[in-house]
């Protein structure tokens, strides 16, 4: 029996306190769903990129259209990943302008078909919508693929006054469970080299059947 091919998270948190309970939900999501990957027999690991980090080269690229080799690493980290887990404040009912920044210097088409977990935490539930009206609207735009669950945790959540009749682990546990599912299901991304010619020639072919198809052989 052939072990599955490990599998690779990205994972991009645009709190900006340090620590941030951003972050904290972030971890707890990844956490999840390497367990449940592993619990399938699928051997996952995790790339954790905090957006306050690259605030300064992602502004630059928005500028200059060029993104600084550390921003452009992890971009490249990003969108070859087998799986995202995006987590949001909720400022003024929608996400932080840090993390919508990093989604325009994407190219639009980067994230096609990428299976995605979407989290978010504000100071009061009343927020807990913008997952849906907001966050899930721009991924889908990209062509992604968020997972029915979307995790929202407000303050209250992390201490004692916590919803008791759908507690934040249990939805925790449900979108990432349910991001498991899709990357089980999905082929294992591999990286291409643009300048191969396979990419675009096709697998054993040559410059000489290109040409050779010209002259009509």
């Amino acid at each position: 029996m052939n072990t599955p091919a490990p599998r690779r998270i990205a994972v991009v948190t645009a709190g900006l306190s340090n620590p941030s309970s951003t972050r904290m939900l972030a971890d707890r999501l990844v956490a999840a769903t390497v367990r449940d990957l592993a619990e399938a027999g699928i051997p996952a690991t995790a790339d954790v990129f905090e957006l306050r980090d690259y605030a300064h080269d992602i502004t630059n690229n928005l500028l200059t259209g060029f993104a600084p080799g550390p921003l452009e690493s992890m971009i490249n980290a990003v969108v070859s990943a087998d799986a995202l887990i995006a987590v949001t404040p909720v400022f003024s009912t929608s996400y932080s302008g840090l993390f919508k920044s990093f989604i325009d210097v994407l190219d639009p088409d980067a994230l096609t078909g990428m299976p995605v977990l979407l989290g978010a935490n504000a100071g009061t539930a009343r927020h807990s919508l913008a997952i849906d009206y907001a966050i899930r609207p721009l991924f889908t735009y990209l062509h992604a693929e968020p997972v029915p669950t979307g995790v929202f945790a407000a303050s209250s959540d992390w201490g004692g006054s916590a919803d008791q009749v759908a507690p934040l682990g249990n939805r925790i546990d449900r979108g990432a469970r349910e991001l498991a599912d899709a990357v089980a299901r999905r082929e294992q991304q591999t990286a291409t080299d643009p300048f191969d010619p396979d990419t675009y020639l096709g697998e054993g072919r040559s410059f000489g059947h290109l040409l050779g198809g010209l002259a009509g052989e």
